[in-house]
């Protein structure tokens, strides 16, 4: 049986590390409050710079995590890590911020398309062209 995220009615909040790690936007607490003090959150519009920081039901929080950026509102507040179907019932994603994220995603995809690997390994010849590459002095 899960539990259900507690509802944030007269209560104080939650750290903001713990929140983190219970909706599963980090793996540990730690890379949580690695990203927090990095300044990669912002909670209402401001930098958070502590991982003590309260988060409470209602507020705007902005996770830049590598390339992705998610602005979520928060729906409930939870202190245990759950399965992902309970932790998607913490946090609810603007509809603006899934649309930039989705069309950079796109645009990050459409980049990678132009890239193709070669077949094989370098033969003797093309080995002597990418070195001559690296040594411009060698040309």
């Amino acid at each position: 049986m899960h539990r259900l995220p507690v509802e944030a009615t007269g209560s104080p909040g939650i750290r903001l590390d713990v929140w983190l790690w219970a909706a599963r936007f980090y793996k540990t607490r730690s890379l949580a409050k690695q990203a927090i003090e990095g300044g990669k959150l912002t909670v209402g519009g401001a930098t958070v710079a502590k991982a003590s920081k309260l988060v409470h039901v209602g507020d705007l929080l902005v996770v830049q995590r590598g390339d992705e950026r998610f602005e979520l509102r928060v729906l409930g507040l939870s202190g245990a890590r759950g399965p992902a179907s309970v932790a998607q019932m913490l946090y609810a994603e603007t509809d603006d911020g899934r649309a930039r994220r989705e069309a950079e995603a796109a645009r990050r995809r459409d980049e990678r398309t132009g890239y193709q690997p070669p077949e094989s390994r370098p033969n003797k010849k093309a080995r002597r062209l990418i070195r001559a590459l690296g040594d411009i002095d060698a040309l």
